[in-house]
C-alpha cells in the first residue's frame, strides 16, 4: 500500500559498494519502478469493478473481492517470503515477486469466470506481500551510508505515481478498450519491470535470515500496539470507502466513465498535496497529524453521499479526501517508527502483514454495505471508522505529541 512499506528496516548486512564507475541509482530506479507496477496492478479493480462485474454476471461488491484476496493473501506472503527465503539472494527474490504480477496480471485478463480471475488476484497478494517487505529495505542496500533517505523517497515516488497516475490511467484503458485490456497492459509492464530489474540489479546477498521467533517482537511494545489498531482502523476506513468510489461517482453523482478517470487523477495528485501538509504537521506533532488524518478523511467520506451528488460537490469532497489519504500511511508509520524504532527489522513484516489485512478486511466491508445497503453505504462505514480513529487517538495517544525527528533512523 502506498508509503506502508517505510516500516521496513534491512534485513542484512549492506551490499558491497559499487566500483567508482558504476552509480547504485539505476538499480534503486528499477526498484521504484516494481512499486509504481505494483500499485497499479493491486488497485487497478477499483477503476474496473462496474465493468468486470458486468461481464462475469456477479455484483459490484463480490467485484470488490479482486481487492479483498490479494490483500488476504499478500498479509501471509509478508511474513511467509520473509522467513522462507532464507538466504537466498535477493536479486532473484525480486525477480520472482514481480514474475507474479506479470502472471496474475495474463491469469485476469485471460480468465472466463469469477473464481479464476480471483485466482489470479491471489498470485498477486504473494508478490504485493513479498515485495513490500523486502523491496524499499533492499534499495538502502544498494546505496552509500547517508543515502538511504533519497533511496527511500525513490521508492515512494513509484508509489505516488502509481496512486496519481497508474489507477486512473488504468481505468481510462479500461473505457475505451474494454476492462482486459487494462491487464493486458499490466502484464506488458510487469515484464518491462522484471527485464529491467534483471539488468540493472546487482547481486544482493543475504548473510542471515529472519525467524518466526522474531517476528512479534514490535507487538510487545505498548506504543506500538496502539498504532497497529490505529493502523487497523484507518486502513479499513479508507479502503471500505475507496474500493467503491467508481460504483458511488458512478451511480450517485451520475458522472461518466472518462470524468470518474479524471477525477481519480485529481484524487491522487490530493494526495501529494497531502504527503506536503502530513509532514509539515507531524514536524510539529504526530499525534496531531494522526489525529487530523482521521478528521479530514472521516467528514469528506461521510458527507459524500449527502453533498457529492453532483460534479461540484463530490470533486471538493474527493479532493479533501486525496489530500487525507496522502497524510494517511506518512502519519501511522511515523508514529511507529517512534514506537519501536528498535524492532523493525524484525517488525517490518508484521506492518506489512496489518496494513493488508486491513485494506482487504477494509473492501470486504465495504462490499457487504454495498450489496446489502447501497453504494453510498460503504462511504459512511470508511467515514465512521476514520472519525474513530481520530477519537482513539484523542483520548489514549497520549505520548505522541512530540515531532517527527530522523524518520529515517531505523534503516
Amino acid at each position: 500500500m502506498q508509503n506502508q512499506t517505510n516500516t521496513v528496516a534491512a534485513e542484512a548486512p549492506p551490499a558491497p559498494a559499487p566500483g567508482p564507475h558504476h552509480s547504485p541509482w539505476p538499480a534503486v530506479l528499477s526498484i521504484a519502478i516494481g512499486a509504481f507496477a505494483l500499485v497499479t496492478t493491486e488497485f487497478l479493480p477499483v477503476g474496473l469493478l462496474p465493468a468486470v462485474a458486468a461481464e462475469l454476471g456477479v455484483t459490484e461488491g463480490v467485484a470488490g473481492m479482486m481487492v479483498t484476496i490479494p490483500g488476504l493473501v499478500a498479509a501471509l506472503a509478508a511474513i511467509l517470503v520473509t522467513v522462507g527465503i532464507g538466504k537466498t539472494d535477493r536479486r532473484y527474490v525480486l525477480w520472482g515477486l514481480t514474475g507474479t504480477m506479470l502472471l496474475s496480471n495474463l491469469l485476469v485478463a485471460l480468465a472466463q469466470s469469477f473464481p479464476l480471475v480471483l485466482l489470479g488476484r491471489a498470485l498477486l497478494g504473494v508478490g504485493v506481500g513479498g515485495f513490500w517487505a523486502l523491496g524499499p529495505a533492499l534499495s538502502t542496500r544498494l546505496v552509500p551510508p547517508g543515502a538511504e533517505p533519497r533511496a527511500l523517497s525513490m521508492i515512494f515516488a513509484g508509489v505516488s505515481l502509481g496512486t496519481v497516475a497508474g489507477v486512473p490511467a488504468g481505468a481510462l484503458v479500461g473505457e475505451l478498450f474494454g476492462w482486459r485490456v487494462a491487464f493486458y497492459a499490466g502484464a506488458v509492464v510487469a515484464l518491462l519491470v522484471v527485464l529491467t530489474q534483471m539488468r540493472l540489479l546487482p547481486a544482493l546477498p543475504a548473510k542471515g535470515a529472519v525467524t518466526f521467533r522474531q517476528l512479534p517482537e514490535m507487538l510487545r511494545v505498548p506504543k506500538a500496539r496502539l498504532g497497529i489498531f490505529i493502523t487497523m482502523l484507518v486502513f479499513i476506513g479508507q479502503f471500505a470507502a475507496y474500493t467503491y468510489i467508481t460504483p458511488f461517482l458512478a451511480q450517485k453523482a451520475h458522472l461518466d466513465a472518462k470524468t470518474i478517470s479524471v477525477l481519480l487523477l485529481v484524487y491522487g495528485a490530493a494526495g501529494l498535496v497531502g504527503n506536503v501538509i502530513g509532514g509539515k504537521i507531524l514536524a510539529r506533532s504526530v499525534r496531531a497529524g494522526l489525529i487530523t488524518t482521521g478528521v479530514v478523511m472521516g467528514v469528506s467520506t461521510a458527507l459524500l453521499p449527502l453533498l457529492g451528488t453532483g460534479l461540484v460537490g463530490a470533486t471538493l469532497l474527493v479532493v479533501v479526501w486525496g489530500i487525507a489519504f496522502g497524510m494517511m500511511p506518512m502519519s501511522v508509520q511515523t508514529w511507529i517508527f517512534q514506537a519501536a524504532p528498535h524492532a523493525m527489522e524484525s517488525g517490518g513484516a508484521v506492518f506489512v502483514t496489518t496494513a493488508q489485512i486491513a485494506l482487504s478486511s477494509g473492501a470486504l466491508v465495504g462490499g457487504l454495505a454495498v450489496d446489502h445497503l447501497g453504494v453510498s453505504s460503504a462511504m459512511v462505514v470508511g467515514g465512521v471508522l476514520a472519525l474513530t480513529m481520530a477519537a482513539v487517538t484523542l483520548l489514549w495517544a497520549r505520548d505522541g505529541d512530540q515531532p517527527a525527528t530522523k524518520l529515517h533512523a531505523v534503516h
